[in-house]
């Protein structure tokens, strides 16, 4: 995983990123995975996010819901979750 996606600060000077997660056994939950991976990198916090989820950074099988998370970045122009979710999908496990 690349350094410009980790923080340095110590951890009671991070942000507190809370992933609203459905059980995961739910139908869901890899679409809900997908977007707290994806949150975690847009504020420098994958490490966070993986420990959240149970899920690596480029989990293959986030794939479609990350490509989706994509398509809506590009129509809202929100360029930096953009910029996360290619990162993604370039680093497929």
């Amino acid at each position: 995983m690349s350094r410009a996606f980790l923080r340095d600060d110590p951890p009671d000077l991070r942000p507190q990123l809370n992933h609203r997660l459905p059980p995961r056994d739910d139908p869901g939950y890899d679409a809900a995975a997908a977007r707290a991976l994806l949150d975690g990198a847009r504020v420098s916090e994958v490490l966070a996010a993986e420990e959240a989820t149970g899920l690596r950074w480029g989990e293959s099988r986030l794939r479609p819901h990350v490509e989706r998370i994509l398509e809506e970045a590009r129509a809202t122009r929100d360029d930096r979750l953009e910029q996360v979710a290619e990162r993604f999908l370039r680093q497929l496990v």
